[in-house]
C-alpha cells in the first residue's frame, strides 16, 4: 500500500509538470562579481548572456551583484568583463524551472597596463580555483559528480576518473593517488579541515561505502594530487578542497531525492524578505534502512546498512563586523555482518564483505561544526578566521565462531574476540590573511592551532595468556601548531611563480618540520603551457598509532610508538598543457616522489604503514621506528573535451610504479602498485521536447589488479583464522580490473518544478573483479571478496 501511494504521488507530480509543455518557461541568473584574489566586489562589471537575441545583459551594482531575468531554460553561457581584468566566459550553465541559478564570478586582474599589447594563453576550464596552484590541480563542477557514470554523486568516485587516481574497492570510495595510501588524503570543507566524511568510516581511513557529502549543497571545488600549495599540510597524498554554496537569499526553494545515497529532503532560502542572510540544509536517511523499517525484506538478514546525515550552512553577509557563516555536517551509521546467519542458511557464496568465522557489529559517527568570519581590512587585504569542533566515534564488536569438520556452526560456541570504542574530539582555530601588494605580487599567510582529545579503549583475546589484552587504554591529548606563507609573483600575463613555506610542531613526539613549496608556470603561444612544481610534505600517523601499547611479560603495558616521527616525502612534477580549442585540451605530467621516515617494525619486517588505510581495519603494530622508505613515479596523459554542443569525453592513462622498503630493507611493491589505469568516459544529451532532455553517459576502466599477501592455508586451519605468508607480500596481483558503467537520465521542466530520473547501471558486463581473499573456517578454504557485480541504481530528484 505504501509503495502504491508513493508511485501515485510521483505520477501525479510528473503529470502536473508535463502539462503546458508548449509554454516558454524562463528563469533568472544572478550573482556577485568579485576579485579572484582579494574576494572584494567589483561594481560596474558587464555581464551578458551569449547568443541571446535580443541581447540579455546587465552590469553589477555597487555591491558587485547582478540579476538577469527572463532567460530561456536549458544550457546558457555568460561572459563577464571588467576594465583591468581578464574577461571570463562561463559555459553550460544549466537553467531549470525549479531553481534559480545563483553564482559567484571571480575575475583575475591583468598584469599589463591598458596601453600594452597583451597576448595571453587561453584558460582551461579545469583550472584550479586556488590561484596558488601550479601543478597537479584541477577544479570540478558539482554537475560532474552526478553526470559521470558510476560517480553516484560522490566526489571521490568522480575523481577516480582523473589521471593518477584509482580505487581499490567498488564497495568503498577510498582513492589511491599516485600510489600513495588513502590515509594521506586531506579533506577540507569551506576552508575547514574535516575528518573522514563517509559513513562507516574507520579510524585511520579517509573513505567508506557511502559519502556524507551532499552534492546538492556543494559548489565548484578543487582537487590536488601532488606538490600542493603551502596552505595545505599534514597530508602527503592529495587534497579535496570542497566549497559549500550559500542558500538562495531571495526566494525559498526545495529539493527531494531518492537514490543510492538515501532518501533526502533539502530546503534553502532567506531569513527575511529583502535581507542578505540565507540558510541551506539537507537531511538524508539510508534507502535500505528506511525500506527495512517499512517492513520490506531484502533477504539480507541483519546486514542492513543504517545511516543518516544532516548538512547545513547559515550565511550572514553584509554586517558591519564582516561576514559570518555557520556550517555543520554530521552523520551516524551502523551495520551487523553476522557469518552465523550465513552458516544457518548453509550459504557459502562469496560477497563484497565476507567476514568469515565471525559476527561483526560496527558503528561510526562523525560531526563538524564550524564558525567562520571574513573581514576586509582594505580593498586589497582580508582576514578570514575559523573556529571549529569536530568529533568521530567508532564501536566494534567481534564474536568469533567455531565450526565442526563439516562446517556446521557449533551451538553456543561464539565467544567475544574483540571489543573497541575509539573517540576523538578536535578543537581547531585558524586565521588567514590574504593581501595583494600590486598587480604582480600577492601573498597569503595563516596559522592553525589544533587540539585532539583522544579516548581509546579496546580488548582483544590473546590465547597465549588465556585472556584479554589491551592494545589501547588511553584518554589523552595531542596538539599541533602550524603556520604557512605563500607568495605569488606574476612577471607578466605569461609567467608566474609561487613560493611557499609550511611548518608544523607536534607535541606528542616533540617534532618540528619546515616544508618548502615551489611552482612556476609559463604560458606559451598557441594555447600551450609548461609547469614545474616541488613540495616537501609530511603527515602524522593516525592518532591511535601513537597510543599503541606493548604488553610486557609481567602483565604491565608501555607505549612504544609515542616517539614515532612524521612520515615525509619530496615530490617533483613537470607538466605540459595544450588547449586545442575552447572546449578541448591535452595534458601530461611526469612525477617522482621520494618517501622517507616511514614507520616500520622489526616484529613484522614486511610491514610499512604506507600499505594501510583502505579498509575497515588492519594491522596495528607496536614498537614502530622510522627507517622505512618508499618511491612513487609515473607518467600521466589526459585528453578531455568539456561539455559543449551536447557532448563531452574524458580519456586518461596512468602508468606508475610504487615501491617500499620495510624493516628488512628489501624493496617490494606497495599494496597500491597496480602499475596502470586506463579510463575513458563520455556522454551526450539531446532534447526530446521543448523543456525535456535525455542524457546518456558511459564509463570504461581497465586497471592493474590489486596486490595481495598470500594466505598460509595450513596455518589458517590450525589457528582458525586468516594467516598470511608475509615473506611473499605484494609479489603478485589479482587479475586485472575491468568494468563498464552506463547512466541514462531524463530531465523535464514544468512551470515551477523540474524533475530528473536516472538509471545508473554499474558493471553492465558483470565482470568478476577480485578485491581480496580470506580464510573461511566453515569451509576450510579460501573465500574471495569480489568487487561490485552488475547492479542497477535508480535516482529520482525534484526541485521546486
Amino acid at each position: 500500500m505504501t509503495k502504491s501511494k508513493l508511485l501515485l504521488l510521483i505520477i501525479a507530480i510528473s503529470a502536473i509538470s508535463l502539462f503546458g509543455q508548449n509554454t516558454d518557461y524562463k528563469q533568472t541568473i544572478r550573482g556577485t562579481v568579485i576579485d579572484k584574489l582579494t574576494q572584494t566586489t567589483l561594481p560596474g562589471a558587464t555581464i551578458i548572456v551569449l547568443n541571446s537575441d535580443p541581447v540579455l545583459g546587465t552590469t553589477s551594482d555597487m555591491n558587485g551583484e547582478f540579476k538577469i531575468e527572463n532567460i530561456p531554460l536549458g544550457r546558457q553561457s555568460i561572459q563577464v568583463s571588467f576594465i583591468g581584468y581578464h574577461t571570463r566566459t562561463i559555459n553550460n550553465l544549466n537553467l531549470t524551472s525549479g531553481k534559480e541559478t545563483v553564482i559567484t564570478i571571480e575575475l583575475e586582474e591583468q598584469v599589463q597596463k591598458l596601453d600594452e599589447v597583451v597576448i595571453t594563453a587561453k584558460q582551461t576550464k579545469d583550472r584550479a580555483i586556488n590561484e596558488m596552484a601550479t601543478v597537479s590541480a584541477r577544479s570540478f563542477t558539482v554537475e560532474e559528480t552526478e553526470r559521470f557514470a558510476g560517480s553516484l554523486g560522490d566526489p571521490s568516485r568522480m575523481a577516480a576518473n582523473y589521471a593518477g587516481v584509482s580505487m581499490t574497492n567498488d564497495s568503498r570510495n577510498d582513492i589511491i593517488i599516485r600510489g600513495n595510501s588513502p590515509m594521506g588524503l586531506l579533506w577540507r570543507l569551506d576552508g575547514v579541515e574535516i575528518p573522514n566524511p563517509n559513513h562507516f568510516g574507520a579510524a585511520g581511513t579517509t573513505g567508506g561505502p557511502v559519502s556524507m557529502l551532499n552534492n546538492n549543497l556543494l559548489s565548484n571545488s578543487d582537487f590536488f594530487t601532488s606538490a600542493f600549495p603551502a596552505q595545505f599540510g599534514n597530508a602527503m597524498s592529495g587534497v579535496f578542497d570542497l566549497n559549500m554554496r550559500t542558500g538562495n537569499n531571495q526566494k525559498r526553494e526545495y529539493v527531494g531525492q531518492i537514490g543510492f545515497n538515501g532518501f533526502e529532503f533539502g530546503a534553502e532560502g532567506p531569513f527575511k524578505k529583502g535581507g542578505k542572510g540565507s540558510y541551506i540544509a539537507n537531511y538524508r536517511y539510508s534507502t535500505l534502512g528506511l525500506m527495512n523499517a517499512m517492513g520490506l525484506d531484502f533477504g539480507t538478514g541483519t546486514a542492513i546498512p543504517q545511516y543518516q546525515d544532516l548538512t547545513f550552512k547559515i550565511d550572514l553577509p553584509g554586517t558591519k563586523w564582516g561576514r559570518f557563516s555557520l556550517m555543520g555536517l554530521g552523520g551516524t551509521s551502523y551495520i551487523e555482518l553476522h557469518d552465523s546467519d550465513k552458516a544457518e542458511a548453509a550459504s557459502n557464496t562469496d560477497s563484497n564483505y565476507d567476514y568469515g568465522g565471525v559476527d561483526l557489529d560496527y558503528g561510526s559517527d562523525m560531526g563538524v561544526l564550524s564558525l567562520s568570519h571574513l573581514y576586509f581590512l582594505s580593498k586589497n587585504t582580508r582576514v578570514q578566521s575559523f573556529l571549529s569542533i569536530q568529533g568521530t566515534r567508532a564501536t566494534t564488536k567481534i564474536d568469533s565462531l567455531l565450526f565442526d569438520e563439516n562446517g556446521t556452526l557449533l551451538p553456543n560456541s561464539n565467544y567475544r574476540f574483540y571489543d573497541a570504542v575509539t573517540t576523538e574530539i578536535k578543537y581547531s582555530a585558524s586565521t588567514h590573511l590574504k593581501t595583494r601588494f600590486n598587480a604582480k605580487n600577492n601573498a597569503i599567510f595563516g596559522i592553525y592551532y589544533d587540539l585532539y582529545n583522544v579516548d581509546l579503549i579496546d580488548s582483544v583475546r590473546n590465547h597465549d595468556i588465556g585472556g584479554f589484552q589491551k592494545n589501547f587504554d588511553i584518554n589523552g591529548n595531542i596538539y599541533l601548531i602550524r603556520g604557512y606563507g605563500q607568495w605569488q609573483h606574476r612577471f607578466n600575463d605569461k609567467l608566474l611563480m609561487n613560493i611557499g613555506l609550511y611548518s608544523q610542531y607536534v607535541n606528542v613526539n616533540d617534532e618540528f618540520v619546515a616544508e618548502p613549496r615551489f611552482g612556476i608556470k609559463y604560458n606559451l603561444d598557441g594555447g600551450q603551457s609548461l609547469s614545474f612544481g616541488y613540495g616537501s610534505h609530511s603527515e602524522m600517523m593516525p592518532r591511535f598509532y601513537y597510543f599503541m601499547q606493548t604488553r610486557l611479560d609481567d602483565g604491565t603495558y608501555i607505549m612504544t610508538n609515542k616517539n614515532t616521527a612524521l612520515l615525509k616525502s619530496h615530490q617533483w612534477v613537470i607538466g605540459y598543457d595544450k588547449l586545442f580549442s575552447e572546449n578541448t585540451r591535452f595534458k601530461t605530467e611526469v612525477y617522482y616522489q621520494s618517501l622517507y621516515d616511514i614507520p616500520v617494525t622489526e616484529s613484522l619486517p614486511e610491514f610499512s604503514i604506507i600499505n594501510t588505510g583502505d579498509d575497515f581495519g588492519g594491522l596495528f603494530p607496536d614498537s614502530l621506528i622510522n627507517t622505512g622508505t618508499g618511491t612513487n613515479y609515473g607518467l600521466e596523459f589526459t585528453m578531455e573535451k568539456f561539455l559543449g554542443k551536447g557532448y563531452y569525453f574524458l580519456a586518461t592513462v596512468s602508468l606508475f610504479e610504487s615501491k617500499y622498503k620495510g624493516y628488512s630493507k628489501t624493496e617490494r611493491n606497495t599494496a597500491f602498485n597496480g602499475n596502470y589505469v586506463f579510463n575513458i568516459l563520455g556522454g551526450y544529451e539531446f532534447k526530446t521536447g521543448k523543456h525535456s532532455l535525455i542524457t546518456v553517459d558511459t564509463r570504461t576502466v581497465y586497471a592493474g589488479g590489486k596486490r595481495y599477501v598470500p594466505i598460509d592455508i595450513e596455518k589458517s586451519i590450525q589457528e582458525n583464522s586468516t594467516e598470511y605468508e608475509w615473506s611473499k607480500a605484494y609479489e603478485n596481483k589479482f587479475d586485472d580490473y575491468f568494468r563498464i558503467d552506463l547512466r541514462i537520465g531524463f530531465k523535464i521542466n514544468g512551470k515551477k518544478i523540474n524533475q530528473e530520473w536516472a538509471l545508473d547501471l554499474q558493471n553492465i558486463t558483470n565482470s568478476k573483479n577480485i578485491y581480496r581473499q580470506s580464510y573461511n573456517p566453515r569451509t576450510h578454504n579460501i573465500s574471495y571478496d569480489y568487487q561490485t557485480g552488475f547492479f542497477p541504481m535508480f535516482l529520482y530528484r525534484i526541485q521546486f
